[in-house]
């Protein structure tokens, strides 16, 4: 559903299959081609059948319904719930473009993998939520015909937050709206924390939620790779590509009051963050900033040493702390499925399912997320998620 202009890169040991020369020399195998050449030639004749000399089997198809930027997982469960919402079998085309088919920098793969409910609004519980049943249940939507089951080697084991005085109001009344929206949550006064788990230390805590199921950690690679496979057995096209520009009619927008805003690219950069250009892992950062204070909290960690480290992209919204899902602007047929601070991967199966609504239906048919409009950034109408760390 994107007018994209996509710089592709093509194998040139792909191209220029049509004719073949002889292992060792530069002469052409001409017996063994001649009717394969005649043919050829016959295809350039007026009233021949065009028969182009290269293979084009490698290059993306020149026309497609939708074209998914990113094949992430995010990208990936959009593609997924597109061709298993499809009214008819094959209706629609669907290309994901990804420029790194390794995943080698991917926030996907390189994702610690969990997930929770314990958020502050009522739209990202629900995502999680449904989510996690999608996880528990993965061969009953991911299943491919003669390839093995997927184990996502899901840990079921509950997210644990700490509430100082000043804080503790908030997660009550965060914790009512995750019970009401049937995640299974419990408050813990600073005793019953310590008796649960008598290795934290409970200096400063006024209460503790913890998630009592459906929550814990899974393989996020497992996920991505089953995601591919079933998709690609789905009829999905994948092709390696940059995508580097879109075409719009204007780059300018008025809020409801009138005012113009100019849309544009904004870079930031938090001065106590490591260089977000950089993935090799800042053990001095860990060191003094993050070390400290684990160790306060679990004094265990006095005597533990590092044994293995990896660093990853975290896309941080810094406006609200919130998904972007929905419609462009200015670019009427382009949709937006990013910007989940943190949350983007646990959430994927849900937010890709009501992606495909959008552009299937018109609107969401489950989970109402129009709360995640881009249109609140120039609207100045924040959508806060208090439960970001």
């Amino acid at each position: 559903m994107l007018r994209a202009a996509l710089r592709f890169r093509a194998d040139p040991g792909l191209l220029g299959r049509g004719l073949n020369t002889r292992k060792g020399g530069s002469a052409l195998d001409w017996a063994g081609n001649l009717p394969e050449i005649k043919k050829k030639i016959q295809s350039f004749l007026p009233g021949g059948d065009w028969n182009p000399l290269y293979d084009t089997s490698h290059l993306p198809p020149e026309r497609t319904d939708v074209v998914i930027v990113g094949g992430g997982v995010l990208g990936l469960s959009v593609a997924y719930w597109l061709k298993k919402l499809e009214k008819q079998r094959g209706a629609i085309q669907v290309l994901v473009v990804e420029r790194d088919h390794t995943y080698s920098q991917a926030s996907t793969g390189l994702s610690v993998g969990g997930i929770r409910q314990q958020f502050s609004l009522s739209e990202n519980i629900q995502l999680s939520l449904f989510s996690v049943d999608f996880l528990r249940n993965i061969n009953d939507y991911l299943a491919v015909v003669d390839s093995p089951p997927l184990d996502l080697q899901f840990n079921p084991s509950g997210y644990l937050l700490l509430a100082s005085e000043k804080s503790a109001a908030m997660m009550e009344s965060n914790v009512k709206v995750q019970r009401q929206e049937g995640a299974k949550v419990c408050l813990m006064s600073p005793e019953q924390l310590q008796n649960k788990f008598p290795w934290i230390n409970t200096e400063g805590v006024a209460l503790a939620s913890y998630g009592l199921e459906g929550e814990g950690w899974f393989d996020p690679w497992c996920l991505l790779q089953g995601l591919r496979r079933k998709i690609q057995s789905m009829g999905v096209v994948f092709c390696r590509g940059e995508v580097t520009r879109f075409v719009s009619s204007s780059n300018h927008m008025e809020t409801m009051s009138g005012e113009e805003v100019t849309l544009k690219r904004i870079h930031e950069v938090h001065e106590e963050e490591p260089d977000p250009g950089n993935l090799e892992v800042d053990h001095d950062f860990f060191q003094d900033k993050v070390w400290p204070r684990l160790a306060q909290r679990v004094p265990a960690f006095e005597n533990l040493k590092v044994r293995s480290a990896w660093a990853g992209y975290y896309d941080y919204n810094t406006f609200d702390q919130n998904g972007v899902v929905g419609p462009h602007p200015l670019v009427v047929n382009m949709y937006f499925a990013t910007g989940f601070s943190g949350h983007g991967l646990q959430q994927a199966p849900a937010v890709g399912r009501a992606v495909a609504e959008l552009v299937l239906e018109g609107h969401f048919q489950t989970i109402n997320l129009s709360s995640f409009f881009f249109s609140r950034f120039y609207l100045g109408e924040k959508v806060k998620e208090h439960n970001i760390f």
